[in-house]
C-alpha cells in the first residue's frame, strides 16, 4: 500500500545515512505530548470562572452558565447573545488554525533535523538542484557586475562634471587673457567636446546598469522567491511522507486507521502542492535562462560599442550605437541622476 502511494515520478528519494530506526522513543514521547496538549487544550466553546487560583481543586471552578444575570428585556439580550456566539466562533477559528500551524511547524522542525543527523530521507531532484546553485552563482557574479558599473557611473559623472567646470573656466579666461585668448579658447572647445560625448557615453552606461538591475533584482530575485516557497513545499512534503510511513507500518486497530486515511489525505495534499512548485520552478529557470542571454547579449553589444567609440574619439559613432539601441539621453546640462533613479 505505502509503496504504491509513495511513488514519485520526476525525483527521487535519497536516505542521509540512516542510523538505524529513523523513529526514536524520544520523537515519540514528544510528538505525543504535542497531541496531548492540542487536543486537551482550552474548549473555547465554553467559559468558566476560576477561583482558587491555577491549579486549584475542582470545586473553585464555577461554570458561567450557573450564574443568573439581572432579568432583561427580550430585544436587548438576543443581540448580546449573537455577538457572544459570534466572539466565541471567531475563538475556535483562531484556535484552530494555531492547532493546524503548530501540528505542521513541529512535523517539518522533525523533518529538517532528522535529514540535518541523518536518520531520515530528502527527497531530491538532482537535475534540478544544480540548475537552482547555477542561479544563485550567477546572480552573485552579476551582483558583482552591478556594483562595478554602479561606480563606473559615478566616478565617470565626476569626471564629466569636472571637464564642464574646466572648459567654463577656459572660455571666461580666453575672454579676459587677449594675450592668450586663442589658446584657451582651444582648450575650452576641447573641453566642452570631451564633456558633450562623456554625457553621451554616461548614458549609454546608466542604460546598461538599469538593465543588469532590472535582471537581477526583479527578474531573478522572482525566480529566487518562487524557488524559496519550492524547498519549504519540499520539506513539508517529506514530513508527511515521513508521518505516512510510520503510521503504516504501526498497528491496524480502527482508531490507528483514521489516524492512516487522514495522513494519507495531508501527504496527498502537500504531494500535490510539491509538485505544482516544482513545475514551477523548472519553467521559471527556463525562461529565466532565455532572458538573461537575450538581455546581456544585447548590454554587453552596448557598452561595448559605447566605451569603444568614445575612447576612439569618435562621435558619430557613439551617437548611432545610442540610436541604434534606442537609448534616449536627457537634456545637456541636466543634474546628475537622484538616488532614486540609480537604484
Amino acid at each position: 500500500m505505502t509503496d504504491s502511494i509513495l511513488s514519485k515520478a520526476a525525483t527521487m528519494e535519497i536516505p542521509i545515512n540512516s542510523n538505524g530506526d529513523s523513529r526514536t522513543a524520544e520523537d515519540d514521547s514528544l510528538e505525543q505530548d504535542l497531541q496531548q496538549v492540542m487536543v486537551s487544550g482550552p474548549n473555547l466553546n465554553e467559559t468558566s470562572i476560576v477561583s482558587g487560583g491555577y491549579g486549584g481543586a475542582a470545586e473553585g471552578i464555577i461554570p458561567t452558565s450557573s450564574i443568573k444575570a439581572p432579568s432583561m428585556h427580550h430585544s436587548n439580550s438576543n443581540p448580546s447573545m449573537m455577538s457572544e456566539e459570534a466572539a466565541r466562533g471567531v475563538a475556535v477559528e483562531k484556535f484552530d488554525s494555531v492547532k493546524k500551524w503548530s501540528i505542521n511547524t513541529y512535523k517539518c522542525t522533525k523533518q529538517m533535523f532528522s535529514e540535518r543527523f541523518g536518520r531520515g530521507t530528502k527527497t531530491v531532484d538532482m537535475e534540478l538542484e544544480a540548475q537552482i546553485d547555477v542561479l544563485r552563482e550567477t546572480k552573485m557574479k552579476y551582483e558583482r557586475i552591478l556594483r562595478l558599473a554602479r561606480e563606473l557611473t559615478n566616478h565617470f559623472y565626476n569626471m564629466v562634471q569636472t571637464q564642464q567646470a574646466l572648459g567654463d573656466t577656459f572660455a571666461d579666461l580666453s575672454q579676459k587673457s587677449p594675450e592668450l585668448q586663442d589658446e584657451f579658447g582651444y582648450n575650452a572647445e576641447t573641453q566642452r567636446l570631451l564633456c558633450k560625448n562623456g554625457e553621451t557615453l554616461l548614458g549609454a552606461i546608466n542604460f546598461f546598469v538599469s538593465s543588469i538591475n532590472t535582471l537581477v533584482n526583479k527578474t531573478m530575485e522572482d525566480t529566487l522567491m518562487t524557488i524559496k516557497m519550492y524547498e519549504n513545499a519540499r520539506l513539508e512534503f517529506d514530513a508527511y511522507r515521513t508521518d505516512l510511513e510510520e503510521l503504516s507500518v504501526g498497528p491496524r486497530d480502527a482508531a490507528a486507521m483514521v489516524r492512516i486515511e487522514i495522513a494519507q489525505q495531508q501527504y496527498q495534499i502537500h504531494k500535490d502542492k510539491y509538485e505544482r512548485l516544482h513545475s514551477d520552478v523548472s519553467i521559471k529557470l527556463k525562461f529565466l535562462e532565455e532572458n538573461k542571454v537575450k538581455v546581456m547579449h544585447k548590454q554587453l553589444l552596448l557598452f561595448h560599442n559605447a566605451v569603444s567609440a568614445y575612447f576612439a574619439g569618435n562621435q558619430q559613432q557613439l551617437e548611432q550605437t545610442l540610436r541604434q539601441f534606442n537609448v534616449k539621453l536627457k537634456p545637456p546640462g541636466s543634474d546628475k541622476p537622484s538616488w532614486l533613479e540609480e537604484q
